[in-house]
Parts: structure tokens; C-alpha cells; sequence
């Protein structure tokens, strides 16, 4: 005896409900790497936007911290390349440390710089829409 074989339904759909069926995987598809994108996105810039804050008020006391250590090695310098109330050496003093200064900011131009290239963006989003070809495909990667 043969077991009865009922036939299944899907098997009997026409190509425009397949197709139909189709288009709708696919936008649904789409409408979540669009989720995705969007949630990877305000991740990102809370983080980015929290660290900002943090950076800028980090910054701000330093600014202070730096006038003092540079008024005081201002007149360090003087006080050793003068002898005693010297006005030209504390001119050339000022000039030695706003050149330190000058150094100080160039190399953290470039690390900022450098860091500001390194932004990925949102990679996951990126690799998962590198996949929507071979999935139409049949084709898992």
C-alpha cells in the first residue's frame, strides 16, 4: 500500500503570487536594513554625542589648566635666560612656550585627523545589504 499523497497548495501558485510573494520578502527585506541602518545610526551618534560632551567639558578645564602651567613656565624661562627684571627675556620666553604650543597643536591636528578617517559608519548595515544578491539568488553567504 501507498500512502496517500495530498497535494500541497503552494505547489499549485501561479508565477504572478509567487512573484507577488516575492516583492513582499523583499520589501519587507528592505524596510528592516532601513530599521537596522536608522537604529545603528542614533546608536552611534548617542555614543559619539556623550563622548563629545565629555571631551568639550574636559577641554574647557583644561584650557585653564594649560593658561597657568603656560604663565608659569613663561616665567620660569624668563627668570632663567634674564637676570632679574629683564623684560626682553620674558618676550622671548612667551615666544618659546606659544612655540611649544604651536608643536602641541600640529601633532594633535594630525591624530584628529587620522581618527576622523578611521569613521566605519555603519558596517553592519553595509554588510548585510552585500548579502540581498545572493539571497535573491538562492544563495546564502
Amino acid at each position: 500500500m501507498t500512502a496517500s499523497h495530498s497535494p500541497d497548495p503552494r505547489d499549485e501558485r501561479s508565477v504572478g503570487e509567487l512573484f507577488g510573494e516575492v516583492s513582499k520578502d523583499l520589501s519587507t527585506l528592505i524596510r528592516q536594513e532601513v530599521a537596522l541602518a536608522k537604529a545603528e545610526v542614533q546608536e552611534s551618534a548617542k555614543r559619539a554625542g556623550k563622548g563629545a560632551g565629555m571631551l568639550g567639558g574636559a577641554a574647557w578645564a583644561s584650557n585653564f589648566l594649560l593658561l597657568f602651567l603656560s604663565l608659569a613656565l613663561w616665567w620660569a624661562i624668563g627668570a632663567m635666560i634674564g637676570d632679574g627684571d629683564d623684560v626682553p627675556a620674558l618676550g622671548w620666553s612667551a615666544l618659546i612656550v606659544a612655540g611649544i604650543w604651536a608643536v602641541v597643536a600640529a601633532v594633535l591636528a594630525l591624530l584628529g585627523r587620522k581618527s576622523l578617517e578611521s569613521v566605519e559608519g555603519i558596517p553592519q548595515t553595509a554588510d548585510t545589504v552585500k548579502r540581498i544578491p545572493d539571497a535573491l539568488k538562492g544563495q546564502q553567504s
